[in-house]
């Protein structure tokens, strides 16, 4: 199973390990880290699953889609890092990734 580092907003940081195939929001998720809202479930919606790849990964994940860049437009604290976490799949090339939880807007 891959691992996932997160960094929360408190600045504590939590390796997990999450199957293949699940995205990294529905990781976050499931292992009780509050931060992260995820409003929408999943569904690339709503921008509540904001996470900052870490700069080391950040080529290393898909490029974010049209939706997704939309949704990110309208936070105010978007950077060149910027991810929905719903919208990356955990796969054996992402064990290790890092992300930090986005503030809220």
């Amino acid at each position: 199973m891959p691992k996932l580092t997160v960094i929360d907003r408190s600045g504590d940081e939590t390796t997990i390990e999450a199957p293949e195939g699940v995205t990294v929001m529905e990781a976050i998720r499931d292992n009780g880290f509050d931060d992260l809202l995820a409003l929408c479930g999943g569904c690339c919606s709503c921008a509540t699953c904001h996470v900052y790849v870490d700069e080391a990964w950040a080529d290393k994940a898909a490029a974010a889609g049209e939706d997704e860049n939309d949704l990110l437009d309208s936070s105010d604290h978007r950077t060149r890092f910027s991810r929905l976490s719903c919208q990356i799949a955990l796969t054996p090339a992402l064990d290790g990734l890092r992300v930090t939880i986005a503030p809220e807007d």
